[in-house]
């Protein structure tokens, strides 16, 4: 209702920004502003069997960010490059008391059955986000927007009272969300904001279960932009920047637990056993190795192919759990694929994306069934001071969405004179 008054507030009194007066060099602009927003979202089902046990969909969420934009006058290059972007700590507020699951006891006859139906529970999420401006006028702005954070669940999945929850399972959680959305300039200072936003909470496969919670919402709201007279330019200029290819070595330790630890305890145990549909499992480390050739075309990006290596001696696990299943076969801990690699940077930090195929592949029967033949990557990087470019980094390593490891990754450049590396 508070929100709801204030858009009618600001409607009642829009100034036009085309008929006002404004001393730009009198008054210096805040590069702070602030957003607020509701997005009424719908979970999506990702597979059958979650379908199967999904009831109800509906959640709401409540999202307020602090913003920051640079100034033209700030002479910040990678600001410029894209076209003043809006830098943002936020908070969401995810009341999913909607969001309901309750497996069939004629389906899942072994599974102990509930009365009720089951809540996802509550959950509150901290980020950092990156917004471009896809087109930016005096009254109206189209633009994207990074979401990265950290999420924590007033409820997870337990075998007593929350069985049937096997989207969330653990308190703390990965969050990641994408957003498109299309502003119109109230008065000077005041926008109304709408448009799309896909969210997902994960625990990366550090817990189990692990199927994850994916939202897609329509949000409307308001935003406080102090800056956005100064920063609506038709022409931006852009500074020299020197293309260069370089190399990448990037050695990463990583983390997860095992899908057939989970299908072992949840199917296959007897019911007085302290195994049976327990949530807790044992964390297994990987290790892996990318080399990379890539091609920085512009200070905001760069882009090539690697060679990426996976070790995971958890295959000796694996292979017992396939064995229960009559799947007797000799696994490898060897992965090896070649991938595609786009790098996104501003100042220190970057974005990591690749999309993979293996070459090689034997991880077994679960991982057949689980596992496409391709596998996705991201992460967000930072370029330590006074080390030459190496970047420290978390990624998080999937097969379609779904999570396989969550890693630590050290990123050292090779190129071949590394002035290129500071100078631009």
């Amino acid at each position: 209702m508070m929100l709801i008054t204030l858009i009618c507030s600001l409607l009642l009194n829009t100034v036009s920004i085309d008929d006002t007066e404004v001393d730009t060099l009198s008054q210096e602009p805040s590069r702070i502003g602030a957003q607020l927003s509701v997005l009424p979202g719908t979970v999506i089902s990702v597979d059958r069997y979650q379908r199967s046990w999904m009831r109800k969909h509906h959640n709401m969420a409540i999202d307020a960010r602090l913003n920051y934009r640079a100034l033209p006058k700030d002479s910040d290059y990678y600001a410029e490059d894209y076209h003043y972007p809006t830098l943002s700590v936020g908070m969401i507020y995810h009341l999913n008391h909607g969001v309901t699951m309750h497996k069939d006891p004629e389906e899942y006859p072994r599974i102990t059955q509930l009365d009720h139906d089951v809540q996802m529970g509550n959950i509150i999420s901290f980020y950092g986000a990156f917004s471009r401006p896809i087109l930016r006028k005096k009254r109206w702005e189209l633009d994207y927007t990074l979401m990265v954070g950290t999420g924590y669940s007033h409820r997870k999945y337990d075998k007593y009272n929350n069985i049937d929850n096997e989207m969330i399972g653990s308190r703390w959680l990965i969050f990641f969300g994408l957003e498109t959305s299309l502003s119109y300039q109230l008065t000077k200072d005041f926008a109304l904001q709408t448009g799309v936003t896909f969210y997902h909470h994960s625990n990366g496969t550090l817990s189990r279960p692990n199927k994850g919670c994916n939202v897609v919402a329509p949000h409307i709201g308001v935003s406080y932009r102090p800056y956005q007279e100064t920063t609506t330019v038709d022409k931006v200029t852009h500074h020299p920047f020197k293309p260069y290819i370089y190399g990448n070595i990037s050695p990463g330790i990583g983390l997860r637990t095992l899908f057939e630890d989970w299908v072992y305890t949840q199917f296959n145990v007897p019911h007085d056993d302290p195994q049976y549909l327990t949530s807790h499992f044992k964390t297994y480390v990987t290790y892996s190795l990318q080399a990379d050739v890539m091609y920085r075309y512009a200070r905001r990006w760069a882009s090539g192919l690697g060679f990426d290596v996976f070790y995971g001696n958890y295959c000796k696990r694996a292979e017992e759990v396939n064995k229960v299943y009559g799947h007797e076969e000799k696994l490898s801990p060897w992965s090896l694929g070649l991938s595609v690699k786009h790098e996104v940077f501003y100042h220190r930090l970057s974005l990591a994306i690749s999309a993979g195929y293996y070459l090689y592949r034997n991880m077994g029967h679960w991982a057949t069934k689980q596992e496409k033949s391709y596998y996705e990557r991201i992460g967000i990087n930072y370029a330590i001071p006074h080390l030459g470019g190496i970047k420290i980094g978390a990624h998080i390593k999937a097969h379609l969405t779904k999570a396989d490891l969550t890693e630590l990754v050290i990123s050292v450049p090779i190129v071949r004179d590394r002035r290129l590396l500071s100078s631009n």
